[in-house]
């Protein structure tokens, strides 16, 4: 192959994306007109042929464009707005938050399995403290989750495979760092929904007993509830 070629990189593309660029063509072109509702989660996932929690994730973008709104009790309406009528809708800057939950469920149910297994008396100090944080900085105004970034990797860490801990941190980081990530947990702190003690609790103890399976249960039965929280509550239900 010739070296001076030019070549464009190809990158994977957000399914979320695809989804809410499609959405606002319509509302663009007033195909969806301003102020009118837009169908359930439920409908547009059957309409478009994906997941309930890639229509939440298209959602979420549309609102950061402002082209929609969400009303409490009612559900997601269409706006009008200069900023809303940008040619792209967003910098495709990460995966979705619920693109990494979802991840974060598969891996680090084993980190913590593993460390359940692999954790010293430090490991398993450094993470009853970080549990004891997450107490504090739930009752903190304002809330924030640096407690509950610090109790996961501090898991990954203890599972003493330096991969595995690599890939935990990343996931984190592209929670503290995207666009959507970091809109979508400030909507989740603003509605009262914060980091569950007795989850983690239940995540710490496994450890500390040496239980490989508890701890890989435990961490699954978090996550899992994280996402199925988010998933099943309608935007704009009460």
């Amino acid at each position: 192959m010739n070296s001076s070629m030019k070549i464009q990189s190809i990158k994977q593309e957000r399914l979320y994306l695809r989804v809410a660029e499609q959405l606002a063509d319509k509302i663009r072109t007033g195909e969806i007109g301003v102020s009118e509702r837009l169908p359930s989660e439920r409908d547009l996932a059957g309409l478009f042929g994906v997941s309930r929690p890639t229509i939440r994730e298209a959602m979420i973008a549309l609102e950061i464009a402002d082209l929609v709104e969400i009303r409490s009790g009612s559900g997601v309406y269409v706006k009008s707005t200069q900023a809303g009528m940008a040619s792209k809708l967003m910098p495709d800057d990460g995966p979705g938050p619920l693109e990494l939950i979802e991840a974060r469920y598969f891996i680090e149910g084993e980190t913590a399995a593993l460390a359940a297994e692999r954790a010293n008396d430090t490991d398993i100090a450094l993470i009853a403290g970080a549990l004891q944080d997450i107490a504090r900085e739930n009752e903190a105004s304002p809330a924030h989750e640096d407690a509950d970034e610090a109790f996961h990797t501090l898991i990954a860490m203890a599972s003493k495979n330096s991969a595995l801990a690599a890939m935990v941190e990343r996931l984190w980081e592209w929670r503290t760092t995207s666009e959507m990530s970091l809109f979508f947990h400030e909507q989740q702190r603003r509605s009262g929904v914060l980091p569950s003690i007795e989850d983690h609790q239940k995540i710490y103890e496994a450890i500390r007993k040496r239980d490989a399976e508890g701890a890989r249960e435990a961490m699954h039965a978090h996550l899992g509830r994280v996402l199925a929280q988010v998933v099943e509550s309608e935007p704009g239900s009460n």
